[in-house]
């Protein structure tokens, strides 16, 4: 296992969270990227690559595992143990469920990689632009000076 192995657990621990809550949807995200909104350097860019291709590769190493919870649990054959059970299996896909949002992010993070790959592009753009206007101010203050 890797070195961002924790830190990808993590991230899809978090997963279900995020997406409910605050996250910034990937397809928005590359839409500020493709704008020229969003820029990043290299080395947080591939800081962030690097994390979210272990999220994923660490879902679909697990992957197996994980469709687990969404099986009808082995439980008593009582009413209440089948009804638990059902209870069980069923939220772990619904909208909500556990397995529903891994899914989302796993399907969603190629997309936040793109957007990613778009803002290092974005930072090197500026980068270079901004080197050339101050060469250009340096070049113009050498010739008035």
């Amino acid at each position: 296992m890797t070195d961002e192995a924790p830190m990808a657990m993590e991230a899809a621990r978090m997963a279900p969270t995020a997406k409910v809550g605050f996250s910034l949807p990937a397809r928005q995200l590359k839409t500020l990227a493709e704008r020229g909104s969003f820029a990043v350097d290299d080395s947080t860019g591939d800081k962030m690559i690097t994390a979210l291709e272990g999220v994923v590769d660490a879902l679909q190493a697990r992957w197996n595992a994980l469709e687990k919870v969404g099986e009808f649990p082995a439980m008593s054959k009582s009413p209440a143990g089948m009804f638990v059970g059902q209870q069980m299996a069923r939220t772990a896909r619904d909208q909500q469920g556990l397995l529903t949002q891994l899914q989302a992010a796993r399907d969603e993070f190629p997309t936040y990689v793109e957007a990613i790959k778009l803002a290092k592009k974005n930072y090197k753009e500026r980068e270079d632009s901004s080197k050339q206007t101050f060469d250009r101010i340096h070049r113009t203050a050498e010739e008035q000076g």
